[in-house]
């Protein structure tokens, strides 16, 4: 379960570096400006931005990197299973002394209710996730418009 947690938390990662990639402006100097003084632009514009937007990449980055786990289902069905069979000893010894089968239907029932509240668990995550990755890229998708309005106001051309 801790390598399927990874596994999702790079995933998420990859799939915020490559928007932010997609999303980055292109810029061009226009006025013919020097390598150096576009790298002091950039530099300014990028403070600017997130200075007006309030967004930090860098910061941005860090919290998807930094978001919970999924939680831990190992045992949840052994679990369901063991209070299921309790549960049906209980009932099928009572209405007949039928102690195996009550126990075997219980574990069964038990298993498929803790199955269930595992895959609605997490579809929740999933969900969550996906809105966090949203709402990232939706602000990551305004900070580069700011930067690309400074850059076009101090002559580059962006696209």
């Amino acid at each position: 379960m801790q390598r399927t947690a990874r596994i999702l938390i790079g995933l998420a990662l990859a799939l915020l570096a490559s928007a932010a990639a997609a999303q980055q402006p292109i810029i061009y100097p226009a006025r013919g400006q020097s390598p150096e003084r576009q790298r002091i632009d950039t530099a300014e514009c990028q403070s600017w931005a997130q200075q007006t937007t309030g967004v930090n990449p860098v910061a941005l980055a860090e919290r998807m990197a930094n978001s919970p786990p999924p939680q831990q289902q190992q045992g949840r069905l052994v679990r369901g299973a063991g209070g299921g069979a309790l549960f049906g000893t209980l009932i099928g010894g009572a209405a007949g002394g039928h102690w195996g089968e009550g126990a075997a239907i219980g574990a069964l029932v038990g298993t498929m209710g803790s199955g269930m509240r595992m895959r609605r668990e997490q579809q929740q995550m999933d969900m969550q996730q996906q809105s966090m990755q949203q709402q990232a890229s939706g602000q990551l998708s305004t900070y580069n418009r700011a930067v690309a309005a400074c850059m076009t106001g101090r002559g580059y051309t962006v696209e």
